[in-house]
């Protein structure tokens, strides 16, 4: 059975709402400019207001929205990455809702930044097969963004964290992000993982 259609809206309010409450955790965390914090709660207020802007439009028209917009009016590298991040999350999902069952391709395309994903299989219940096998699919196709060196750190990723005693939605993210552009740098890993696990967890709970 399909997963139940999800709001946009209140996912991204959710992420926006969280990274607020650890703004000055990842400005923190910045040890170049001191204020990664404040360039990802102004990225998130951007795509949250794309959001209430295009609510009720196809979710490919709001992440296009939202990516366009966030190129107006955001100007920091995070920006770029997460506008590009929109802009193939909006590709990905023309003609299709964002449902509990593609969450783990949501973010992974958002999280890919200007890399090219392959959309991980829809696997309802196995987020981790889907992960894997999204991320072992990309060296199929020359163009795509992941090759094995990739899947490397994937799993290694996930198996650290498994070792440190994160769950297996936790390891799963710590995964995804590692293999991604948002992996190259400490603060920009720590947010992207905040992100990504507020994603994830808002569309478990909502679709079910």
């Amino acid at each position: 059975m399909a997963g139940k259609s999800l709001d946009l809206l209140n996912i991204f309010k959710a992420v926006s709402g969280n990274l607020v409450d650890n703004q000055s955790a990842l400005n923190e965390a910045d040890t170049y400019n001191h204020d990664h914090g404040d360039h990802m709660v102004e990225i998130f207020k951007v795509i949250t207001q794309a959001m209430e802007e295009k609510k009720g439009a196809d979710p490919a028209d709001q992440l296009e929205y939202a990516s366009n917009l966030l190129r107006k009016k955001s100007k920091s590298g995070s920006a770029d990455l997460y506008a590009n991040g929109l802009a193939n999350a909006a590709k990905q999902f023309v003609g299709q809702q964002v449902t509990s069952d593609n969450a783990m391709q949501l973010v992974q395309t958002l999280m890919g930044g200007g890399q090219k994903v392959q959309p991980p299989p829809a696997a309802s219940g196995d987020m981790l097969g889907s992960l894997l096998s999204g991320l072992a699919g990309g060296k199929q196709k020359a163009d795509a963004g992941f090759d094995a060196s990739d899947l490397l750190t994937a799993g290694m990723a996930f198996l650290q964290s498994k070792q440190e005693g994160d769950s297996n939605l936790e390891a799963m993210v710590d995964a995804a992000v590692a293999s991604t552009q948002m992996g190259a740098s400490s603060h920009r890993s720590q947010s992207g993982k905040l992100v990504a696990n507020t994603i994830l967890q808002m569309m478990s709970g909502m679709g079910s």
